[in-house]
């Protein structure tokens, strides 16, 4: 008896497909029988009619901020879901994506970061910021990266900040700073700094501090193939419930940490 067919693989198209994470995403969906690269979009592409001409389900934008806002109101026009990696975009640019998705009847995704491990790092932080009163987060990306801090830091100051409902962490500040913004920059308390060298990927480590103890939670990347699995699991979350998706947190479904904070609570008391 002849094996019958499984489900038609998922059609996605990459815009940045020549990019450092583009040819990740595309290698990583060319190796899974569940997905099809339907088109690989460069700037200065016609990429509404690359979505056609590719009958592309779901869009991939690892670009730049410049671009990614633009390629995903495009996509959204052409009833196909968002899912954007691209860094930068900013809270109207991100509301812009999510009005559009909404419009058009698709799905979408904007996530500050892809990778498994620098979300479960966001979580675990958000998590702990409670416990502590004093908060460093240290980022590290290669040279050419355009923005600073990262988007995967600044996100994770923010979801700090609001499991704390938006109590400040204690910033200690040098009664003489003889090289100025030594102590990086601040957001609600936090010192962020960022490092930029060559060789680096996507590091990002988060120390907290308290009387007589510190817990440092790290991620360290070696190859942008990182991105991939989040990715793939993004586009299949968007394309088969069909709702807007805010970062990778809600595709994997963490469990709200003020539910854990509550258990740990009462499990103490």
């Amino acid at each position: 008896m002849a094996r019958s067919a499984g489900p038609a693989p998922l059609r996605v198209a990459v815009s940045g497909a020549r990019g450092r994470a583009g040819r990740e995403i595309v290698a990583a969906l060319n190796a899974d029988p569940g997905f099809v690269c339907a088109a690989e979009i460069e700037e200065g592409d016609d990429i509404a009619a690359a979505l056609r001409s590719s009958s592309a389900q779901a869009l991939v934008d690892f670009t730049t901020p410049a671009a990614g806002l633009g390629n995903a109101l495009a996509a959204t026009d052409a009833g196909v879901a968002p899912v954007v990696g691209t860094t930068g975009l900013g809270e109207s640019a991100v509301a812009r994506v999510r009005e559009a998705c909404a419009a058009a009847g698709v799905g979408g995704c904007v996530a500050a970061n892809f990778s498994l491990g620098a979300v479960l790092l966001m979580w675990l932080s958000e998590l702990a910021s409670s416990y502590f009163e004093r908060c460093e987060i240290i980022e590290a990306h290669h040279a050419g990266k355009i923005d600073a801090p990262s988007g995967t830091a600044l996100r994770t100051a923010e979801l700090m900040l609001a499991a704390r409902d938006g109590r400040r962490f204690d910033h200690s500040r040098a009664e003489r700073e003889t090289l100025a913004g030594t102590r990086g920059g601040e957001f609600g308390g936090a010192a962020v700094h960022s490092v930029r060298l060559d060789g680096v990927v996507a590091d990002q480590s988060v120390t907290f501090a308290t009387a007589g103890q510190t817990l440092t939670i790290e991620h360290r990347t070696t190859s942008r193939a990182a991105f991939a699995p989040g990715v793939l699991l993004a586009v299949r979350a968007v394309l088969e419930t069909g709702r807007f998706f805010d970062g990778l947190a809600e595709v994997l479904r963490l469990p709200a940490n003020s539910a854990i904070r509550g258990l740990m609570s009462s499990s103490t008391a």
